[in-house]
């Protein structure tokens, strides 16, 4: 059996399917953490656009126009494919729920393969 402290470059070699779980449960976090900003954009954007709607902040706001034209930078490229496929609803814009739903069945996936790695 080796000693704890060898001298650098005599360290004991990792198991390379530990190095590859370690990596997969590292990528799943970094995912993960992925998913939940793009949530917390979905839902800035729709109490954002409820308070416009509602006159509550006014777009003619220079940070408000900011904020929005941000949010909708960001998620407008994730959102219109998932437009093009659903069904037109009219006024209802159902393409973030998809998202959400969608990014929680991934990360379900994602999770279960990092533990069923382990």
């Amino acid at each position: 059996m080796l000693p704890a402290s060898l001298p650098l470059g005599y360290q004991r070699a990792i198991h390379p399917s530990k190095g590859r779980r370690v990596l997969f449960y590292t990528l799943f976090e970094i995912v993960g953490y992925l998913i939940s900003i793009v949530v917390v954009l979905v839902i800035v954007q729709f109490v954002l656009s409820l308070l416009i709607s509602f006159n509550v902040v006014n777009m003619s706001n220079d940070f408000v126009a900011a904020i929005w034209k941000a949010v909708n930078a960001l998620l407008d490229p994730i959102l219109q494919p998932i437009r093009r496929i659903m069904p037109n609803t009219g006024a209802i814009d159902l393409s973030p729920m998809v998202l959400i739903i969608g990014l929680q069945i991934l990360s379900i996936i994602l999770k279960n393969l990092a533990i069923g790695s382990v």
